[in-house]
């Protein structure tokens, strides 16, 4: 009891001073590198046997306490760590010698930290320093290119939205191929648009079964470590940094035709459908298109050639304007709604220190991103502390505090054909509609304050535009409102008793750990329609209003067994966790607002709607790990962890999870001693079943009652609400499992000249979790169950070249590539599942396109020409039987496999640079391979409506009889099928980041109490290079595109200063 009391006192403590404590003697002295001279800032200093310990300041100076016969252990990543004797001395100063193998580096892995030389798995790390030349809100956004095997595909552009990350390949069909995030040891579920990427000390890439497995439910897909920093032993460091900075779309807007083009373009599309579907003459569909393109076009209001009418604008002998027609406008829809002036700032101030007892980082964050398009933005306020306290040999206990403010303005539709999505109307908005009112004479026409006017199309001044009536993109940005507020609270405690000495005088290496952890998010979701424009002029304005509240808590206890007898090092661990989650929605709607006010109260109550529902689920697990090593040459680790989830049945609940992995350090072996070239060679390799129980349901989110059945509690019945069935119940669905073999061979060569790693990995997924369709005749769109299995397998490898390491040169150099090869074995009850233009098929890759198969257009009247084939009685393929048809029937019968996604490899490449007090840095990554089924371009080659623009493709288009060319005859309402025409080559080439930077010299700085001062530019998403101008190819994983917002590139300039 006594002991407890002690504890509460000294973490009460905490949050006055720091404890005033005595050593028998002070160590101070400075830390270098060996290689240059130059201090080693922020360098470990920890007691051995004991966890007192601190570190180095900017300068590379440290002050320690300890007992006169301590040991001092000195580590920092990419040096050798050294062990010294105090032996009395008071001064000691330390050269470290460096090692690009890093085999002494610390990485996190689960449920703690591991030497990177006894670590038996496959992970990648990404330090802070490496975050900071990313100008990004979202930190899911700048690992890319950083660690192998990572596939990270943007989405959105939208300012706070985040990427989504694939892990060694696409994990399942319809259950989440997302990995894990865990934020200082405790899963997260919160939006990583909250976390700033300034706190973020680093940040670990779990790739394979022995380095996820103790997660095991949720790390079938891999798990995302993110640490976030803390104090270090020292005076306090102050830390300002700012940046500031434009941005611009980075991906380049399609090749759409001219003003001119287009109203050419438009009078043969009429002409040929009189032609070629009217049964007219060449001349006859000729005059019939000059006489009704105005109608077509909006009447002459909409004709910018003010000395023609649209009768007589084209010349019918050659299908062109005249010469001496002159356009009174020729305004860019795109370039309306655009921001020219995007401005970034973010600012972060820290103050980090503490003694040997006590350690603190404090952080305050502001970040306003405003968007490339108008009226959009994301605006971040962040907190975070973190507070570590050693009481004793055998306590140690922290706890970090978190809190962010979000504030996201967007737009209403972000995706889809709808006149709503700016993205759509504006990119394709026909060159001859004017983004504001004109008069008879093609002057701006103004109101009564002498300003600008929107055209909405809607016939109010003669404008009956015939796309989009009613609608005007800048306007609608305007007048509407979309919010989204997000607020972020975490706390995470921790405290360990035990240590490397005497537990209290009982037990020496054993040690338990317990560790608490929750989140709690609010996402306030507002959206406001005007009632005179656009979507809500049908119904007199909207507006709508729904909040979520998320609450989630993990609480594990360790106990902890580590000892070393000679050359013998051992680890064992028991554990329990128990998982919480917890899902609140509300939502209500009114219409017939009042305009500007954003609001439920004032709307018409009449047309009212609301709803709320919430979720739970709940995991709770128990998990081992033994570990043991001999001679720093021989590792073998195993793990175990069983997990009971609340998604499935009782008699299905519980999975077991496990992994066996080893490595051994050839180059210590004595047959090595003459491979003088050889630094450090390495082999590791490892087995272990993962889990998966993450099913999505249609809309894209977490199915939290997979084996349940649901009900509809208002069916109609005679005038009364009846129950009926609305989801079947799948009482026998259980786990998705995943088994991966991971082989790999890491290596330092030639005096540190080169860092290489070569890994294969091949992973069985079994047991896939799938929505399974039904026939609609059933009443019902299909069931949950485990229906087959999907294998990835592939290379990762990465090759650092360290060339220049001189004291006043560095340089290095990286490149990795990585290659993944998907295939689907086996599916329950069918070896084919269509969706749309894919299809999932025993055999082949998931995402594989199955389309019909274009063989050109017809010389003699345009026509597309597709391959067709015959089909035996039981509709397969007659091998020989394909035939070129123009029947698009036949056509749309005769599918063909079109190759899929999958590239046939990815990779990055960049270099950093040291020259004097200059620095140097870039990033680029590419994929070469694989298909993207644009149907973005399409709605530019196959215009469907009149007043969309066409894709300057069109321009090699079937003209008259005779032409030879793979574009077919221009009509509107077309209605061609969905053929391989849009498949496009998904390669690219991208310069993710840029960043030169300025250290001022130190005796400029001192003179102002600045202990460093780092001035810095930087280029984030700079290009992107890719077959067809407007395709992002990195927009998703599955190999679709839509009317999205556009990547954004940033350029901006910033100031680094540390007190």
């Amino acid at each position: 009891m006594k002991r407890i009391k002690l504890f509460f006192t000294v973490l009460s403590a905490l949050v006055g001073s720091a404890l005033a404590l005595a050593q028998d003697l002070t160590v101070t002295g400075v830390v270098t590198d060996s290689s240059t001279g130059e201090p080693v800032p922020f360098a470990t200093i920890q007691v051995k046997g004991t966890l007192n310990g601190g570190s180095t300041d900017a300068a590379g100076n440290y002050s320690i306490l300890v007992e006169d016969d301590a040991v001092l252990i000195f580590s920092s990543i990419g040096y050798v760590s050294q062990e010294i004797e105090v032996s009395g001395k008071a001064s000691i100063d330390v050269s470290l010698h460096p090692d690009s193998e890093l085999l002494d580096e610390t990485i996190v892995v689960a449920y703690g930290t591991a030497k990177k030389s006894s670590f038996t798995g496959s992970a990648g790390t990404v330090g802070s320093s490496n975050l900071a030349k990313r100008s990004v809100t979202n930190v899911s956004k700048a690992i890319e290119g950083m660690v192998a095997g990572i596939t990270v595909t943007s989405g959105s552009g939208q300012p706070g939205s985040s990427a989504s990350i694939n892990i060694r390949g696409t994990g399942s069909i319809n259950a989440s191929s997302q990995p894990l995030y865990v934020v200082d040891g405790i899963p997260f579920d919160g939006s990583l648009s909250s976390i700033s990427p300034s706190d973020i000390a680093s940040l670990t890439v779990l790739k394979d079964a022995s380095a996820a497995a103790l997660y095991g439910a949720r790390a079938a897909n891999g798990v995302i470590m993110i640490t976030t920093k803390r104090g270090s032993e020292g005076r306090a460091v102050v830390n300002f940094k700012a940046q500031v900075g434009v941005q611009s779309r980075s991906v380049r807007r399609y090749d759409l035709v001219s003003q001119d083009q287009f109203v050419e373009l438009s009078w043969e599309a009429l002409r040929n459908n009189y032609y070629l579907n009217g049964g007219y003459s060449f001349d006859e569909a000729a005059a019939l298109a000059s006489a009704n393109l105005s109608s077509q076009l909006g009447g002459e209001h909409y004709n910018p050639y003010k000395n023609y009418t649209w009768d007589t604008l084209i010349n019918p002998s050659t299908g062109r304007i005249h010469s001496d027609a002159v356009s009174a406008w020729n305004e860019d829809w795109m370039d309306a709604i655009t921001d020219k002036t995007a401005l970034r700032q973010e600012y972060t101030l820290s103050v980090s220190g503490g003694n040997e007892k006590t350690k603190y980082a404090f952080s305050a964050g502001y970040l306003n991103d405003k968007g490339v398009l108008t009226t959009t933005g994301f605006k971040r306020y962040s907190l975070r502390a973190n507070v570590d306290h050693t009481a004793n040999d055998w306590l140690q206990f922290g706890a970090s505090a978190s809190y962010s403010y979000t504030d996201q303005a967007s737009t209403s539709t972000t995706d889809g054909t709808y006149t709503s999505n700016a993205w759509y109307t504006a990119q394709f908005m026909a060159p001859i509609y004017p983004v504001y009112l004109k008069d008879a004479n093609g002057a701006n026409l103004l109101d009564d304050s002498g300003n600008r006017q929107y055209d909405y199309g809607d016939g109010t001044n003669g404008n009956n535009r015939p796309t989009a009536s009613r609608f005007n993109t800048l306007g609608d940005l305007h007048e509407n409102n979309y919010n989204t507020l997000y607020d972020n609270s975490g706390v995470r405690a921790y405290a360990i008793f035990g240590g490397d000495k005497d537990i209290m005088g009982i037990f020496r290496g054993l040690s338990f750990t317990t560790n608490f952890g929750a989140d709690i998010a609010n996402r306030r979701v507002s959206t406001y329609t005007n009632p005179y424009h656009g979507d809500g002029t049908a119904t007199s304005g909207s507006i709508s209003k729904y909040s979520t509240r998320t609450f989630s808590y993990t609480w594990n206890q360790i106990l902890k067994y580590e000892r070393t007898f000679g050359d013998f090092h051992f680890l064992g661990q028991l554990g329990h966790e128990f998982y919480n989650y917890e899902y609140q929605y509300l939502y209500g709607s009114r219409n017939g607002v009042y305009p500007g006010i954003f609001e439920l109260a004032p709307a018409s109550d009449a047309t009212s709607t609301n709803n709320s529902y919430s979720e739970s689920y709940r995991i709770e697990s128990y998990f081992g790990r033994v570990a043991a090593d001999f001679a720093d040459k021989y590792y073998l680790e195993a793990t175990w962890r069983t997990d009971g989830s609340s998604r499935f049945h009782r008699d299905h609940r519980w999975g077991q999870f496990w992994s066996l992995g080893g490595s051994w350090r050839i180059s210590e072996e004595g047959f090595m001693e003459n491979a003088s070239w050889v630094d450090n060679l390495t082999f590791r390799l490892s087995y272990g079943q993962l889990g998966n129980d993450n099913i999505l349901n249609s809309l894209g989110a977490s199915d939290f009652y997979l084996w349940q059945s649901f009900y509809d509690l208002t069916y109609p019945n005679a005038g009364n609400s009846g129950a009926v069935v609305s989801t079947l119940e799948s009482t026998g669905i259980s786990w998705e499992k995943k088994g991966t073999w991971n082989a790999g061979v890491e290596g330092t060569l030639f005096d540190r000249l080169l860092d290489v790693t070569v890994e294969y990995y091949y992973s069985n997924t079994t047991d896939m979790l799938l929505s399974y369709p039904m026939a609609m005749s059933t009443g019902f769109t299909g069931y949950n169950a485990n229906v087959g299995s999907m294998v990835n397998q592939g290379v990762e490898a990465s090759v650092k070249v360290n060339w220049a390491n001189k004291p006043k040169f560095r340089a290095n150099s990286t490149l990795m590539g990585y290659l993944n090869r998907n295939r689907v074995t086996a599916l329950t009850e069918t070896d084919e599942l269509t969706f749309g233009v894919q299809v999932i098929k025993v055999g082949m890759p998931i995402y594989t396109y199955y389309v019909p198969k274009a063989a050109g257009v017809d010389p003699a009247n345009g026509q597309l020409l597709y391959w067709a084939y015959e089909t035996d009685e039981n509709g397969n393929r007659i091998p020989g039987s394909d035939y070129v048809t123009s029947d698009e029937t036949a056509a749309n019968n005769s599918k063909y496999y079109m190759g899929s996604r999958q590239p046939l490899f990815q990779g990055s490449f960049g270099s950093e640079f040291y020259l004097g007090n200059f620095d140097f840095s870039f990033l680029t990554t590419f994929s070469v391979g694989g298909k993207v089924y644009d149907s973005v371009y399409a709605t530019a080659m196959e215009v469907q409506y009149v007043g969309n623009n066409w894709s300057s493709n069109v321009l090699r288009r079937w003209q008259k009889p005779g032409d030879v060319t793979d574009v077919p005859a221009v009509l509107f309402n077309s209605g061609r099928l969905a053929a391989d025409r849009w498949l496009i080559d998904a390669s690219y080439f991208a310069i993710k980041s840029v960043q030169l930077g300025y250290t001022l010299p130190a005796r400029l700085t001192e003179k102002a109490g600045i202990q460093s001062l780092r001035i810095f530019a930087t280029g984030d998403n700079l290009a992107l290079f890719s077959k067809l101008n407007g395709m992002n190819p990195q927009y998703s994983t599955s190999g679709g595109t839509d009317f999205v917002y556009a990547p954004t590139r940033a350029i901006s300039l910033g100031i680094d200063i540390n007190f």
